[in-house]
């Protein structure tokens, strides 16, 4: 669980308190913050980096256009499972205008709970036998 600033507007006055968010709350994770989460897990990137790495890791069967990579990165800002970082490479090898961004400790604790989840799932699929690869003849 992890502390979050909860604001609260009541008859126009503002209550500030603290609430605890448990990682398993936002779960399951869509597919598309999941790959974004996991392009972070390594370390810091900016937008173009994270779709090229999404590409490569899936073969080009996951891409990530700018409309939802962006829209995914907005959304994990705003639920503190990402931050953007001030960090940056050397700027002889980096454009300025890039934004880089990372995981918070609540965004590894939540890209954990949602592997720990993916995993049982696996478990229980090969508990079952499930074939974990399809041939074109099985069909």
């Amino acid at each position: 669980m992890i502390d979050v600033l909860v604001i609260d507007v009541l008859d126009g006055r503002v209550m500030k308190r603290q609430a605890k968010r448990d990682p398993e709350s936002l779960l399951p994770l869509p597919l598309t913050v999941l790959h974004i989460l996991l392009a972070l897990a390594d370390g810091d990137k900016h937008g173009y980096g994270m779709m090229k790495e999404v590409a490569g890791r899936t073969e080009g069967k996951v891409r990530l256009g700018p409309g939802t990579l962006y829209g995914g990165i907005k959304r994990l800002l705003e639920d503190g499972l990402i931050e953007k970082s001030d960090e940056r490479p050397d700027p002889e090898l980096d454009d300025e205008r890039r934004v880089y961004y990372r995981l918070t400790g609540f965004g590894q604790r939540v890209l954990g709970a949602e592997s720990q989840r993916l995993a049982q799932l696996v478990g229980m699929a090969r508990a079952k036998r499930v074939p974990m690869r399809f041939s074109e003849s099985s069909g």
